[in-house]
C-alpha cells in the first residue's frame, strides 16, 4: 500500500501541465551548492519554466532544503522511498523522462570524474548516465583552484563534451578557501543566461511545426 502511495505522489508531482519547460537541477559536493536556492528560484522566474531537484548526499552539506521551494530528490527516494518491488517506477528513468534539460550546477570535481568514467553509483549519477542525449545537459564545473589545474581535468571536461554535454565554465575569483584563482562555479546570471537560450531555442522550434 505504501509503495502504491509513493508511485502515486511521484507521478502526481511530476505531471504538472502548467509546465512548458521541465529544468532537473543536479546539485553536487562543492561550496558552490550554497547557490542552489537562488539558482532554483532565479530558474522559476522563467514563464512556464517547473524545476526539480536531484542531489548527492555531500551537497546536501552546503544548502538548507527548507529554502528551495521545489521538491528535491536523492538516492533515499531512489533507493528506500520509490523502488521496493519490480512494478514500481525506477526514479532515474522518470527524471530523465520528465525533464527537458539537465543542468548540473555546481559539478565537483568527484563527480565530473565519475561521468567521465561512465560511473552511476548515485541517482544523480544514474540520471546522466540514462540521459537523452538529443536533450541539452549543461554542466558548470566547480572546484579549488589546485584541483582544477591537474591535468586530468581538462581530459574528464573534454570527454564530457565528447558526450554532447556543454560546459558553463568556471570563473576566477577568491574562493571560499582562500585561495585566488579559475575553478570558481559561474555566476548564477550567466547559468541562467545559457538555460534561457534553450527555452527560446525550444519555443522556435515549437513554432516552426
Amino acid at each position: 500500500m505504501q509503495a502504491d502511495e509513493n508511485a502515486s505522489c511521484l507521478q502526481t508531482d511530476l505531471s504538472s501541465s502548467s509546465e512548458t519547460f521541465r529544468v532537473l537541477v543536479g546539485v553536487t559536493g562543492s561550496v558552490a551548492a550554497l547557490k542552489l536556492p537562488l539558482v532554483v528560484s532565479e530558474l522559476l522566474q522563467l514563464p512556464g519554466v517547473g524545476v526539480r531537484v536531484v542531489t548527492t548526499e555531500h551537497a546536501k552539506h552546503f544548502y538548507d532544503p527548507a529554502d528551495v521551494s521545489v521538491k528535491i530528490y536523492s538516492d533515499k527516494d531512489e533507493w528506500e522511498v520509490l523502488w521496493t518491488q519490480r512494478s514500481d517506477p525506477v526514479l532515474h528513468i522518470e527524471l530523465r523522462r520528465w525533464a527537458d534539460l539537465l543542468v548540473i550546477a555546481p559539478l565537483d570535481a568527484n563527480t565530473l570524474g565519475k561521468i567521465a568514467s561512465g560511473i552511476c553509483d548515485n541517482l544523480l549519477t544514474c540520471v546522466v548516465r540514462a540521459w537523452d542525449t538529443s536533450r541539452p545537459l549543461l554542466f558548470c564545473p566547480a572546484m579549488n583552484t589546485a584541483m582544477w589545474h591537474h591535468p586530468i581535468t581538462s581530459q574528464q571536461v573534454s570527454r564530457l563534451k565528447e558526450f554532447g554535454y556543454v560546459e558553463i565554465p568556471c570563473i576566477s575569483k577568491k574562493l571560499v578557501c582562500g585561495d585566488e584563482g579559475k575553478g570558481a562555479m559561474a555566476e548564477v546570471s550567466t547559468i541562467i543566461s545559457v538555460v534561457k537560450q534553450y527555452i527560446q531555442k525550444t519555443d522556435e522550434s515549437s513554432q516552426k511545426t
